[in-house]
């Protein structure tokens, strides 16, 4: 069974309390208690976390269209051009976008209880942020409910002000240079420029970001990321005249 059946099927849910349990057993149909259940859960802790993850993008995106009160056909466009979803699945994914929308638990439970699965700051809870942002300037620029939802997400997931800026930039919402992409100054010296620099690709490898709980049918949303690292870096080699 593929994770959108898992997930459709609620049967995860057990592996989770608070709004996660609450989410995945209405989607089913179910009544899923609020607890653990061992003979239930996911076998282990990574496959716990790609539920988790899958849930996470499935929740905050349409709570995340809906901050400025309009959730547009450009916003899920914007979530299927990231997320490949089978077609034969598509259908009763949008149920449960459409459910995640409407359920009465505030984004803020979702981020929180997602927070606890993944290390602060983790490649692949940026790579969750880079969604929520696509969905954000599909019609245009983040609206300001928007940018306050993504900046209060972005908290509670351990990223600063300083890490939230960053991440504005390198999303296309304030324009960006190839140091800001990489996160270092124009003064970097040339070791460690390129330690940086690889430091960014084996965080941000697809294979990576797999072992980390990531899905691979997010994959594309990795390989983007990794493109932009990449360029980043040729973009200053060459303009450094670096070998």
């Amino acid at each position: 069974m593929s994770i959108w059946g898992i997930i459709i099927g609620g049967a995860a849910g057990f592996a989770f309390g608070g709004p996660i349990a609450g989410l995945l057993g209405a989607a089913a149909g179910i009544a899923v208690e609020r607890g653990f259940s061992p003979s239930n859960s996911p076998e282990n802790t990574d496959a716990r976390r790609k539920v988790a993850f899958t849930v996470a993008v499935i929740a905050l995106s349409p709570k995340m269209a809906k901050a400025d009160g309009v959730v547009t056909h450009d916003e899920i466009s914007a979530f299927r051009q990231r997320i490949h979803i089978p077609q034969a699945e598509v259908k009763q994914v949008g149920k449960f976008w459409d459910l995640a929308r409407q359920t009465p638990d505030g984004f803020e439970s979702y981020a929180k209880q997602v927070a606890k699965l993944f290390n602060e700051r983790s490649p692949i809870i940026e790579q969750l942020l880079d969604l929520l942002f696509h969905i954000a300037k599909s019609d245009g620029a983040a609206t300001p409910p928007e940018t306050k939802y993504l900046a209060t997400v972005a908290k509670m997931f351990g990223f600063s002000k300083i890490d939230f800026a960053r991440l504005m930039t390198l999303n296309g919402q304030t324009g960006s240079t190839p140091y800001e992409v990489l996160g270092v100054g124009p003064d970097i010296e040339d070791t460690n420029f390129r330690h940086r620099w690889r430091e960014l690709v084996l965080a941000n490898h697809p294979d990576k970001m797999i072992a980390e709980g990531m899905l691979e049918e997010f994959i594309k949303v990795a390989n983007d990321k990794l493109a932009k690292i990449n360029a980043a870096y040729n973009i200053i080699v060459r303009k450094e005249g670096l070998s």
